[in-house]
């Protein structure tokens, strides 16, 4: 059996470390695949529960040196209190690495001006700077010894393994001339206590603010927990009591006053008000709720009372979902992160093997060990593999958590750094561009049968249907009727109509082709039809016994912003299709109402899936905007299957992207979100590379000295986090902006 885990690790410091386990994982007997995210210190496993445990799993991940447990035994509070322990615990270790560094880096900047004072003349012992350096360096900077003593023992290499080695060859140099050249030669030798010190200092420095930073990068996910009531008002045994709201169940009547907000999902019994509901959708404006309408679990009541009945709770909620999706988004690996992952691979150990040779060239070429030495203390310590493993987490993080503020859920990196390849947008008509909702506009007696008559057959016929267009004629029927049959027999015909028996009679309710598929001629009723599908209704033929009896019209309105979004699409230089049930006359009309010109008219649910397929044959990147059942398969086979969320599960479940709300514009806004995401990315790994590539270059050519070099190692990271998170700013909604 084929499960998928979420594991929390702890003690990754750099991308070695992801790398490192992702590799070991990966290799296990059993696991289909893994993935290891530096960013969110979780890891996401695919495996066969037959061949391999989870407890296999987690002994292989401690093996390495690193703490693992499955994510849903830590909750959310406890994650929390992690991250700000971690946070507190590495500000301490920082303030007091710095009182005990900053005489050595006052000693280094006095020598380098050749400012003498004989008050601070104790600020150059050898013995007092020993003193003050020895627990920096293995007290404070025991876990750097901790992690490479790890690292090494699983027989590979991390950051901590650069900054032990760098550190140590600075120290014991400097313990050597104290205690051996200072007494044999009788004269001060260079001390490099103040390297050692200092650059600890600064790493820490750099971890600390890239703890605080990346803290700030899974705010979205703390802005959607925050929005969860905290209590609920039920009525039980006939009484009202206010209870946690994880104490809920399905099938309590739930109680909501004005200013309040919804505690679980549910469905409105009694009452109606105005919810504001921008929090999940983004939508501002307040929609209208009453008897019979479900309501979502953290939005907020506006104005009347109301009570509903619970329906979904705890883990089930909407919110919970919304939550869980976006964690899984953020934990995620875009593919473009492989290039980092490859090179982080192989980079420590090439990192020691170019200290070591800048070390014998300098010697060799100099025998000035001093200078031999420094240099590749440079070269270890400015090296970075923390900026590559976090160039493009960080980025998938705020990006998804920015389209989560915005109603648009992205599932992982790969959807995320896909949609800003799209050139052909298709779009499901009826509930898409559409609202879904049609209405009977016309009916047509054919043999002097009464409307009423018809409508009544009609809409006990579509009873049992669940097509919008049935339900349309369903509805109007039991509006006007004060009695609607229910039907003998009911079958319905995939993409042409319905087969009912009413009353003893037979009924043929649908298209031209299943009217022609069941011998009725439609020659005669043409120009009528005609007319109507000219005005963009959609048109249905109803056949009692062996006879056509009637002309049903049936229109459905344009969303408000449909063609709008359309533009926008267009504009941004994308092809979009509409695709639909519809004859080609109906279809070609709503397609100009919204600007659209490539139409794909007439397609059964079953070949949507095919059509998209067609395009992507062609070499084109597609998504796929649906909201209903039968656009499921299409959605699964586009390159992105987007879902408008006011639709079905079934088709929320198969996309890759969710819009929250019905509003296309939702669509130009998730692909410029993409673009602006994709472009941090792309920063991130430029000046990653490009540190190293430059950096590592001037340390070993002995042009930086460690102390510049670990600062500068410890802040492209903070670099890195920082330009991620300048992302918050962006507003996909807008069409023209700064990125």
């Amino acid at each position: 059996m084929i499960r998928k885990e979420s594991l929390k690790i702890s003690g990754m410091n750099c991308a070695a470390c992801s790398a490192k386990i992702e590799k070991k994982l990966s290799r296990m007997e059993g696991v289909k695949e893994a993935a290891v995210n530096l960013a969110t210190g979780r890891a996401s496993v695919e495996y066969d529960a037959a061949r391999v445990k989870i407890a296999d799993l987690i002994k292989a991940i401690q093996a390495l040196g690193y703490e693992a447990e499955k994510s849903e035994e830590v909750s959310r509070d406890e994650e929390k209190k992690r991250q700000e322990k971690e946070i507190r615990n590495l500000k301490i270790t920082l303030v007091f690495s710095a009182v005990l560094s900053s005489p050595l880096l006052l000693a280094m900047v006095l020598g380098l001006l050749h400012i003498g004072d004989y008050r601070l003349a104790f600020l150059h012992n050898p013995y007092f700077q020993l003193a003050v350096a020895t627990p920096v360096q293995f007290i404070i900077g025991i876990r750097f010894y901790k992690h490479a003593y790890y690292a090494l023992r699983a027989k590979s290499a991390n950051m901590d393994v650069l900054i032990a080695l760098g550190t140590s060859a600075a120290y014991f140099f400097s313990l050597y001339n104290v205690f051996y050249e200072n007494v044999r030669q009788g004269m001060m030798k260079d001390l490099y206590f103040e390297a050692a010190a200092v650059i600890i200092t600064l790493i820490l420095l750099g971890k600390y603010l890239e703890a605080v930073a990346k803290g700030k990068t899974s705010e979205a996910i703390k802005k959607l927990m925050g929005l969860q009531a905290k209590t609920a008002r039920v009525v039980r045994d006939g009484t009202e009591e206010d209870i946690p709201i994880g104490e809920v169940e399905p099938g309590d009547i739930v109680i909501v006053r004005p200013g309040e907000k919804i505690p679980v999902d549910g469905k409105i019994v009694e009452g109606y008000s105005s919810l504001d509901e921008s929090m999940l959708t983004g939508e501002s404006l307040p929609v209208e709720k009453r008897a019979g309408d479900f309501v979502i679990g953290a939005t907020i009541n506006k104005y009347g009372a109301f009570k509903f009945k619970a329906t979904k709770v705890g883990k089930d909620t909407a919110l919970s979902q919304i939550i869980r999706m976006v964690e899984e988004a953020q934990g995620s690996k875009a593919p473009i992160q492989k290039i980092a992952d490859q090179v982080a691979g192989v980079f420590v150990p090439a990192v020691v093997i170019i200290a070591l040779l800048t070390f014998v060239i300098w010697y060799l070429f100099t025998a000035d060990i001093n200078k031999a030495l420094i240099s590749a203390v440079a070269v270890l310590v400015i090296a970075c593999p923390c900026a590559l493993g976090l160039a493009t987490p960080t980025a998938v993080m705020v990006g998804t958590g920015k389209g989560a503020e915005n109603g648009i859920l992205i599932k992982g990196g790969e959807h995320l750094e896909m949609a800003y390849k799209l050139n052909v947008i298709v779009l499901d008509k009826t509930g898409t561009i559409t609202k879904g909702q049609p209405e009977v506009t016309d009916i047509l007696s054919l043999n002097n049968r009464e409307q009423n008559e018809v409508l009544r057959l009609a809409a006990s016929a579509e009873k049992n249907s669940e097509h919008p267009l049935g339900r349309a004629i369903y509805e109007k029927g039991k509006k006007e009727s004060d009695y609607l049959p229910d039907p003998d027999k009911f079958e319905a015909i995939p993409g042409r109509g319905v087969r009912a028996f009413v009353l003893g009679r037979k009924i043929y309710l649908g298209t031209r082709k299943l009217m022609a598929d069941v011998g009725f001629a439609t020659l005669s009723i043409e120009p009528a039809i005609a007319k109507l599908e000219d005005e963009g209704k959609t048109v249905m033929l109803m056949a009692v016994e062996n006879q056509l009896e009637a002309i049903i019209a049936v229109a459905d309105t344009l969303k408000e912003h449909s063609r709008e979004a359309i533009t926008d699409l267009k504009q941004m230089g994308l092809e979009v299709y509409m695709i639909t049930g519809d004859n080609k006359r109906t279809a070609g009309a709503i397609a100009a109402q919204v600007g659209i010109t490539n139409v794909l008219a007439e397609v059964l649910p079953e070949n949507k899936a095919q059509e998209v397929g067609k395009l992507q044959a062609q070499g084109k990147i597609v998504a796929m905007v649906g909201d209903g059942i039968n656009d499921a398969p299409a959605l699964a086979t586009a390159d992105i299957g987007m879902a408008v969320g006011t639709g079905t599960d079934i088709a929320m479940e198969a996309s890759d992207i969710t819009l929250m709300r019905g509003d296309l514009r939702a669509i130009p806004a998730a692909i410029r979100l993409s673009k602006a995401t994709m472009k941090k990315i792309r920063q991130n790994l430029f000046w990653a590379f490009f540190y190293n590539m430059i950096g590592i270059p001037v340390a070993a050519l002995g042009f930086l000295s460690p102390v510049i070099a670990g600062g500068a190692m410890a802040f492209s990271s903070v670099s890195v986090v920082t330009n991620s998170l300048s992302l918050k700013r962006f507003d996909p909604n807008k069409r023209t902006q700064r990125q």
